[in-house]
């Protein structure tokens, strides 16, 4: 089990990361909203805005479920893995994880190749190097090998994951 430092730690930083995904979504909102009023009370098409607003969705969506997402308030179809034992719920888990952690690996060289082959190639308005842009996938790729790392040893090592509380569903909001 970690210590209550290192869990003090990790909230501190998983607050950091929920801080850096609410700006981002701010800073998209205000690219949409200069995006319609110049479009519409100016009459003045701008294209960066909608760029910014793409980019920032692409870094919000890949660092949200990367750092600020927990593994229970991921989507999951849990007829069948709400309706097993804790035993069956650990092999489940643990079997789901490795596959995981193999296909991010397997595909881990490929996605860092690939994202630096695309340095050649920049985005129309801002200019930013596609390398730039979508680096945040290499982020998230090693971030989920890491987390299934972690749910692989607690289903074979320590205890099997949660199952699902009907009584304690939320929208998520």
């Amino acid at each position: 089990m970690a210590s209550p430092g290192f869990k003090r730690g990790f909230e501190w930083l998983r607050a950091r990361a929920e801080n850096l995904a609410a700006f981002m979504l701010g800073a998209m909102f205000v690219a949409f909203m200069l995006q319609i009023v110049f479009r519409y009370v100016l009459n003045l098409s701008i294209g960066w805005t909608h760029e910014i607003s793409v980019v920032l969705w692409i870094w919000l969506v890949l660092f949200g479920s990367a750092f600020v997402v927990r593994e229970k308030e991921e989507i999951r179809f849990d007829l069948i893995y709400g309706s097993v034992g804790d035993r069956t719920r650990r092999i489940m888990g643990f079997i789901t994880a490795v596959a995981l952690i193999v296909l991010f690996g397997m595909s881990l060289p490929a996605v860092i190749d690939y994202i630096g082959f695309m340095k050649v190639e920049r985005t129309a308005y801002l200019k930013i190097r596609f390398d730039y842009l979508y680096s945040i996938y290499i982020v998230f790729v090693v971030a989920m090998i890491i987390r299934y790392i972690w749910i692989a040893w607690e289903a074979a090592f320590g205890k099997a994951p949660e199952a699902y509380d009907p009584t304690k569903a939320s929208s998520g909001v």
